[in-house]
């Protein structure tokens, strides 16, 4: 058996015997583009203190990953469907890990943002590969299983992510939590030559380069808008950035419906599974990035935890992503994807509303139930209507498919995170300010309501000084938890209602049965295969 995969996907005349194994190398890179992502919140309090850095600078320190990695997935996801996506992992694979050395390295806050940046461009290089290289490499009576596996990996990173971090932190500086991308994205690029069969698509026509721009604009400006608005105010950068995406959607879209190849056809969106699919996964990943956002903190900052206990206290909801991908897997061929992403958005709402119940003394333990139920709901709904956006596309564009699928997930969770985590920062400002009043210096108080970590940090200064003492240094730390206890309740119940109004709309457009029958029988035009065949047996469809 040769070293490497030279044969491509569209010679073979059979299943990749190897696909398995391809599978898990996919799986793997997948895994630390999304670990990227969540290890960074665990390493927040080392790199601020180390940097010294600001609200606004961490801020920009997690979402310079962000931006770019959204933005780019749709045009970088075509690039590989028309020259390589075997070509296009590795050399994802390979800028990924010289952004994770750069970071490692430097020590100074803009550096960090640009080898964040450079991590994002690899990551959005990266994901949509891995995602058309799962349906290419698959037969069609696999591929959802397969798609369960791929979507799982999704979830169970942002549990590992912190978990990984947390370790490292334990006897290692935050560089580290950089470094250990190196070796992974090393033996995930060795894995995609040996394991992994070249594939491009047949016959694809010149790439629709103007549409990628305007859809890079589009996306960029949007994400740029919704993470500074609600941040610094609505200034005049937030606000020309929003009108930019704005113009920008509209004219992709004129562009896109004249263009004899375009980018990525508009018209899709007439369809209900895909366009139900990609709001499933907008919604619940805006709130599954969002909680995972605060609840860190509240374990860090309120309860104490360390990073690793912290990390090993999020793995339960790995777990719960795991038993709900297995119920999927054996639940959605039968109840379709209107069910189960229902279903499992509904579940997630609920583990939602557990979260209002938080206050200040709250343990680990009022945690783990709406953890769970978050992990659970997104093993239930995730995969299927992963399967269905993917069935969406031809095999010549597996790749702008996987883009449009990963930039949905990206983009509800960057907007979870900004809105939700503005709305956190507002409710903390607020109670913190009816509670503390005017007991501390106008400066202190103003750094206190910076942020939670910013509170606790006063309070230990006051608690240093010696006109204050340990009584009003404990009624600062006691204050401080209360109001982000307070901002945590508050923003899961804002949260629950953006969710459950998501679960809404994700019911009333996605068909059942009978409206797949009529819209999508056939796999490619927006059904699962499973579901196809399903609905054959049931309809009568032989198209």
């Amino acid at each position: 058996m040769p070293f490497l995969a030279n044969t491509p996907v569209e010679k073979m005349t059979g299943p990749y015997a190897r696909r398995w194994w391809a599978l898990l190398v996919l799986c793997l890179s997948l895994l630390i583009t999304v670990m990227a992502n969540t290890s960074l919140i665990v390493a927040a309090p080392d790199m601020t203190t180390d940097l010294s850095l600001s609200s606004s600078d961490l801020q920009w320190v997690v979402d310079s990953y962000t931006v770019p990695y959204a933005a780019l997935m749709l045009v970088l996801g075509a690039i590989g469907d028309k020259y390589s996506r075997r070509g296009a992992l590795v050399l994802g694979l390979l800028i990924f890990a010289g952004g994770s050395v750069m970071g490692s390295m430097v020590d100074e806050t803009s550096l960090v943002i640009v080898a964040r940046a450079i991590m994002g461009v690899g990551a959005a290089v990266v994901m949509p590969a891995t995602l058309s290289l799962v349906v290419a490499t698959f037969p069609r009576s696999e591929r959802a299983k397969a798609i369960t596996a791929w979507a799982a990996t999704s979830g169970v990173a942002v549990a590992v992510g912190p978990l990984v971090s947390g370790w490292l932190l334990e006897d290692h500086a935050w560089g580290s939590t950089f470094l250990i991308n190196v070796p992974i994205a090393v033996l995930a690029v060795f894995g995609a030559l040996a394991l992994v069969p070249p594939s491009k698509a047949e016959g694809m026509g010149r790439i629709d380069y103007v549409g990628g721009l305007l859809s890079i604009v589009t996306v960029g400006s949007l994400i740029y808008a919704a993470i500074e608005g609600p941040h610094s105010g609505w200034g005049a950068g937030p606000v020309t950035a929003a009108v930019v995406a704005g113009v920008g959607l509209v004219t992709f879209v004129a562009w896109e419906l004249r263009h004899p190849h375009p980018m990525l056809d508009v018209r899709k969106f007439a369809l209900r599974p895909f366009t139900g699919s990609m709001l499933a996964v907008m919604f619940f990943f805006f709130g599954m990035f969002a909680v995972i956002y605060y609840s860190t903190q509240f374990l860090q900052f309120v309860l104490g935890y360390g990073a690793l206990d912290t990390g090993v206290r999020l793995l339960p909801l790995g777990g719960a992503v795991f038993l709900g991908s297995a119920v999927t897997g054996v639940l959605a061929p039968k109840l379709g994807v209107r069910v189960m992403a229902v279903t499992g958005m509904a579940v997630g709402t609920a583990g939602m509303f557990l979260l209002t119940q938080i206050d200040k003394g709250s343990t680990y333990g009022d945690f783990l139930a709406p953890l769970m139920t978050l992990g659970l709901a997104l093993g239930l709904a995730i995969s299927p209507a992963t399967d269905t956006i993917m069935g969406s596309f031809p095999e010549s564009e597996l790749g702008v498919g996987g883009g449009v699928n990963d930039t949905a997930l990206e983009l509800g969770g960057a907007l979870g995170i900004a809105v939700l985590g503005s709305l956190l920062g507002t409710a903390y400002r607020d109670e913190l300010t009816d509670l503390v009043g005017n007991r501390l210096p106008a400066e202190a108080m103003e750094t206190a309501k910076d942020s939670v970590g910013a509170g606790l940090a006063v309070a230990e200064r006051v608690a240093q000084d010696p006109s204050a003492g340990p009584q009003q240094a404990q009624a600062a730390v006691d204050a401080v938890h209360q109001a982000f206890a307070h901002g945590v309740a508050q923003t899961s119940l804002i949260g629950g209602i953006i969710m459950a109004a998501g679960t809404l709309i994700v019911l009333a457009v996605l068909p059942g049965w009978r409206g797949f029958a009529k819209q999508s029988a056939e796999p490619g035009a927006g059904t699962t295969a499973s579901e196809a065949a399903t609905v054959r047996e049931h309809t009568g469809s032989t198209r």
